[in-house]
């Protein structure tokens, strides 16, 4: 197909890789890692506010978060995640990409230290706003999704983009790791402090005044990574893609792109005006032109993220759960509140290393030769076999000489997950849609797995219940149990599967290609057919 490119927007797409794409997936990627940090931190601490809050005395076993409440800190910043993701998405693509990478920033630092300075004269009260400020904390960090993504795919090189989106995305990891090893050096440097009884010994002296310090700053250390980012995340020129085919100012474009790349530059004044009247850059996301183009595409990148989410949450938010079923964390009674935390952040951060972090960086690694549709239909189907793996002799993994085996299966599909549809769903929403839509149909995708998320975080408090209503956890009605919900997780994987037969393969393209925005009046029809045809 003919194609008319813009010389500043070509140079970008064959540029060798430079320092620039390290410093822009370093301070892309730290809003990642901060955003990571702080969403996955709370599971390590709410059995600790549990204790805190709703020990009853005299009570045989130490207080946990009723299920209303447990539902809401853990969900809460999901929530506003999600509304995040749609807003600052949209915005990002009215605003441009660089005016509102600040603002999300500057929520996201405001609040992780309100998080910890979360304060009530009840128990409800303390938790009521902790979730008000991890509401808009989530907000924040909802904002960095499209405008992160879009960011790095505008700035990239077409041969690299996919490493170098999966690289932003990989920091997410690394956050899950230091939410882990944060939490182990402030719980052990407390519990050597102050050295109490188990809960079985003594409930009352098992859990130390000084504990309540401890959710607080594992909470409120959210806040470093992201401040300091803020100074670079300012200094960051808006992206080409948006200055010259959304803003249509060409010689601000070549400007800016002359100092990245240090390189001389043509303003094409003319062709960008040019490129902007063309019919291909003229539909809206609501018109019947963007459904007939990208809609099967929106619907493969939204659904295939609502499934993954509804498993990748479900496990992550709660895998301290599983690890008590299986005896890997020991039972409450024989711990102190301090140590818990301890033993529960070993664990998570256990598989963090193990499989989490290295199934990222896998992805990094192949990405741009294996392809992002190959990868996800592998991660989504290894990810199916792994559940039922687990579920379908799930008693057997509970007995005492298997927990090994256990951990390592349960390990692969994090692995997975991760070297798959986690980093894939990503990648592909900052591709494939137009640059004055980029920002906001990203948004909307990864709303879409939020949404998810929001499913497997509240569904699985309940779904995991003991069929048993004498073994539940205290406030939950019966459920299904850890094995069918184990079985439900791996039928959801496999019908992500089936929907990421909608995703289109972007790998070795230009955006312009994939969008369709450079291409010429006759080449219309064509592109249309394409952006209807799903992979095979």
């Amino acid at each position: 197909m003919a194609r008319e490119q813009l010389a500043v927007l070509n140079a970008l797409d064959v540029a060798k890789t430079q320092w620039y794409h390290f410093t822009t997936i370093v301070i892309a990627g730290m809003g990642f890692f901060t955003d990571a940090y702080d969403l996955f931190c709370i599971s390590l601490v709410t059995k600790l506010l549990g204790r805190i809050y709703y020990t009853k005395p005299g009570a045989p076993k130490p207080g946990t978060l009723p299920p209303n409440v447990a539902a809401a800190v853990n969900g809460v910043a999901l929530c506003g995640t999600l509304a995040g993701q749609l807003f600052f998405g949209w915005l990002g693509d009215k605003l441009g990409r660089k005016k509102v990478y600040g603002i999300t920033l500057i929520l996201m630092i405001i609040c992780s230290l309100a998080s910890g300075l979360s304060f009530g004269s009840t128990a409800n009260g303390t938790m009521a706003t902790l979730c008000f400020f991890r509401f808009w904390l989530g907000f924040g960090i909802g904002g960095d999704y499209p405008l992160s993504a879009t960011i790095m795919s505008e700035y990239a090189n077409k041969k690299t983009r996919g490493r170098f989106i999966a690289a932003v995305f990989a920091m997410q990891g690394f956050g899950i790791l230091a939410g882990g090893f944060v939490a182990l050096i402030v719980s052990a440097a407390f519990d050597h402090k102050f050295k109490t009884p188990t809960y079985h010994d003594n409930p009352v002296a098992s859990l130390a005044p000084q504990a309540d310090y401890i959710w607080r700053i594992i909470l409120m250390f959210g806040a470093i990574p992201a401040a300091l980012t803020f100074y670079w995340r300012m200094k960051m020129p808006e992206t080409a893609r948006y200055t010259a085919l959304v803003a249509k100012n060409a010689k601000l474009a070549a400007a800016d792109m002359s100092k990245v790349l240090n390189l001389e530059l043509e303003v094409e004044e003319e062709k960008v005006q040019r490129i902007a009247q063309k019919p291909s850059n003229s539909f809206g996301l609501f018109s019947k032109e963007f459904a007939k183009r990208h809609g099967l595409h929106l619907l493969g990148t939204t659904s295939t993220w609502f499934l993954l989410d509804i498993a990748f949450y479900s496990q992550n938010l709660f895998q301290k759960d599983i690890f008590s079923a299986i005896n890997w964390i020991p039972p409450a009674t024989t711990m102190n509140a301090i140590h818990e935390v301890f033993q529960i952040s070993k664990a998570q951060t256990l598989i963090a290393l193990c499989s989490t972090v290295p199934g990222y960086w896998f992805t990094v690694l192949f990405i741009d030769y294996l392809g992002r549709f190959f990868i996800q239909m592998m991660g989504f189907f290894f990810m199916t076999v792994f559940m039922f793996a687990i579920a379908i002799p799930y008693h057997h993994w509970t007995l005492k000489p298997n927990r090994i085996g256990f951990v390592v299966m349960y390990s692969l599909t994090f692995f997975f997950a991760n070297f798959g549809p986690n980093a894939t769903t990503f990648v592909v929403p900052a591709e494939i849609f137009p640059a004055r839509l980029r920002s906001t149909c990203h948004g909307i995708s990864a709303a879409a797995g939020k949404a998810g998320a929001i499913i497997g975080a509240f569904g699985f408090l309940y779904a995991a219940q003991n069929t048993d209503p004498k073994k539940t956890d205290a406030g939950y009605p019966p459920g299904i149990g850890v094995k069918w919900s184990l079985v439900v997780l791996g039928i959801i994987n496999f019908i992500g599967m089936a929907f990421t037969l909608l995703v289109p393969e972007s790998k070795g393209k230009s955006l312009e290609e994939l969008s369709g925005e450079n291409a010429d009046d006759n080449d219309e029809e064509m592109q249309s057919a394409s952006a209807r045809t799903p992979p095979v």
